[in-house]
């Protein structure tokens, strides 16, 4: 833990677990850190980068929440969905000009090393861009180069999470993930009425 924790503060990056894939940790809040992101990935900037926290009140700390939003984010998460929110300052452009994508992953061991960091960390996969996420991290380790690998062994099948926009109100569909956009969408109809 306290290793993990160290290599972020000092602008490191570091592959960890996920209840999906295994993702690229970086610090959210420092530029220099996610600007590395990017590179080892070979990803283009103009594809902006999720955000993972560990819970409720972190989460709040970096996206806009209104009512429905506040509710259908406590509906999903913890879980393998991504919901784009308007940002609030903490977030800097080089993460995402204009909104922030964030999740709250289903995994103990993934919560726990957000929470002893105390900031979100960058929660894109882990993998060079355009190559399939992965679970083994053999895998990962193979592909791109990082400072710390946290080996959790080989990950349960999964694709990676649903992205689901909400920075228009209605919810827009981005990616297809285990969570169906259906059942989202029906909650979001729920508590519309």
């Amino acid at each position: 833990m306290e290793e993990v924790v160290g290599v972020w503060d000092s602008g490191g990056l570091v592959v960890y677990p996920t209840d999906t894939v295994y993702g690229l940790g970086a610090d959210a809040e420092n530029e220099g850190s996610v600007l590395k992101v990017y590179e080892v990935k070979g990803r283009g900037r103009d594809k902006p980068l999720t955000i993972a926290v560990s819970d409720f009140e972190m989460l709040e700390r970096y996206a806009v929440l209104d009512d429905i939003s506040r509710e259908l984010v406590r509906a999903f998460l913890p879980g393998k969905v991504t919901f784009i929110l308007p940002k609030t300052d903490r977030v800097p452009d080089v993460v995402n000009p204009k909104a922030v994508g964030v999740r709250i992953p289903n995994l103990g061991i993934t919560l726990r090393l957000i929470r002893s960091f105390g900031r979100a960390v960058t929660a894109t996969s882990a993998n060079r861009s355009g190559s399939p996420p992965k679970r083994d991290p053999r895998e990962v380790a193979r592909e791109i180069r990082v400072d710390l690998l946290l080996d959790y062994g080989i990950l349960p099948p999964s694709r990676p999470s649903t992205v689901v926009d909400l920075t228009g109100g209605r919810p827009i569909l981005i990616r297809e993930g285990d969570v169906p956009f259906e059942v989202i969408l029906k909650a979001y109809e729920e508590r519309k009425r």
